[in-house]
């Protein structure tokens, strides 16, 4: 049984690798926050050269709205794959998934709601 550490950083690379193959660049950052029955990612440095040219060049209403659509879409449509991957490092299964992501920064968050918290050991003290 892994620790909430070892668990949290096996989220991150692969939830890195994830977007790395479905985006063709990784982001810059990632941070990955069990709490409870809740499974929060935050990658920062997401935005292609390509989407960042497309919200700087479209209105910005128009820019921003159709940027957030496509990465909601992709990401519903990328469900079925990144559900074994969080059952198998969790242990638990996906009841929802929640997505957003700043046109400005660059930052996006995905929230997976889990039907259970993950079990895991505690860290050893030193």
């Amino acid at each position: 049984m892994n620790t909430q550490g070892e668990i949290e950083a096996a989220i991150c690379q692969a939830m890195g690798r994830f977007v790395q193959e479905c985006m063709g660049r990784g982001p810059k950052d990632v941070h990955a926050h069990l709490i409870g029955d809740l499974l929060v990612v935050r990658m920062q440095g997401t935005l292609t050269p390509a989407e960042q040219q497309r919200v700087g060049t479209l209105p910005h209403e128009k820019g921003r709205d159709l940027l957030k659509q496509v990465r909601t879409l992709l990401m519903e449509a990328a469900r079925p794959t990144l559900e074994p991957i969080v059952q198998g490092i969790t242990g638990a299964q996906i009841r929802s998934l929640h997505h957003d992501i700043s046109t400005m920064t660059g930052e996006e968050i995905v929230v997976f709601t889990l039907d259970a918290a993950p079990a895991f050991r505690e860290k050893r003290p030193r």
